[in-house]
């Protein structure tokens, strides 16, 4: 983006959801001002954004956070985003075109992390993580110490679910 690096702060937080199974680190994090616009009506905030140092299908991800804080509503059957605006409501628009686009580069980059050996390495370190001897596959029975609970206490007999009894107050 052309952004001289003097302008991330260092921040020493990890982050998930980018790689699968694994937490990415930032290299810190930047406040950019984005406008949202129409011809007549124009918004503009401050948002702050984490910046990483590998390659995305993405330049910039805004989430419920971010539309919160313009109060914007995203429509993903219209591909519409509205916002109030200084002069009466904004919209932002693309075309399905466009949307597909996106998906179709998604899904190949998808594809090349699939396909690279770095996942297969953070698959292993997953697997053995989730390893628990009190667990076996295709075991469907309740461990020790679970308390049986209705579903539904007034209706039909017979619906439960079990309930650690072990678990944390958290």
């Amino acid at each position: 983006m052309g952004i001289d690096r003097s302008h991330i702060r260092p921040t020493g937080a990890p982050f998930h959801g980018i790689m699968p199974g694994n937490k990415a680190v930032s290299l810190g994090q930047i406040d950019l001002p984005i406008t949202f616009k129409n011809s007549t009506n124009y918004r503009t905030e401050t948002l702050t954004f984490k910046v990483v140092e590998f390659h995305g299908t993405y330049h910039a991800i805004l989430g419920c956070p971010r539309y919160v804080k313009f109060m914007a509503i995203p429509n993903y059957t219209y591909l519409k985003l509205k916002m109030p605006g200084p002069c009466g409501v904004i919209t932002i628009a693309t075309s399905f075109w466009c949307a597909y686009e996106c998906e179709v580069e998604c899904y190949e980059h998808a594809t090349t992390i699939v396909a690279s050996k770095e996942l297969a390495a953070i698959r292993e370190e997953v697997v053995e993580e989730a390893l628990d001897p009190k667990w076996s596959a295709g075991s469907f029975e309740p461990i020790e110490g679970a308390k049986e609970v209705l579903i539904y206490p007034s209706g039909p007999k017979g619906k439960v679910v079990h309930i650690s009894t072990m678990l944390s107050s958290k």
